[in-house]
């Protein structure tokens, strides 16, 4: 019985707020934090889903705020949450500019600004500068 608890309380880690069930999240890595992002109206929800060393939220709010930028086109004024779940308020101005839902994940424009080997998984790492387009 108690795996069967832990279980249910792992498969929640990922699991989008209130506001944002039913959306689709986009997954996108930021320096190295991977996030799960949601956007609906002028919110945005980025959940960090790798495991990471993050004591305080400031680098990994920097990196949160860029990617719900990246998802949803919009200016992200104020961030809250911690660093596992966060959420961000969005100025999108009069051009509306939240994700076209037709639009596809993979239409960005990107720059490779560095890449390593993972000494954990052993596989290549990029660090890459992304704008949707």
């Amino acid at each position: 019985m108690r795996w069967l608890c832990v279980l249910l309380a792992l498969s929640a880690c990922n699991s989008a707020g209130p506001h944002f069930r039913g959306l689709t999240a986009t997954q996108i890595t930021v320096d190295g934090s991977t996030f799960d992002v949601r956007v609906r109206d002028e919110l945005a929800e980025a959940i960090r889903i790798n495991p990471q060393y993050a004591p305080r939220l400031g680098l990994i709010e920097r990196r949160g705020s860029q990617a719900m930028a990246i998802v949803s086109g919009c200016e992200v004024k104020e961030v809250r949450g911690d660093q596992a779940q966060l959420l961000g308020i969005l100025k999108c101005g009069s051009g509306k500019r939240h994700i076209d839902r037709s639009r596809r994940a993979d239409e960005l424009d990107c720059l490779v600004l560095d890449s390593y080997v993972s000494p954990a998984t052993k596989q290549v790492v990029l660090d890459v500068d992304c704008v949707p387009i």
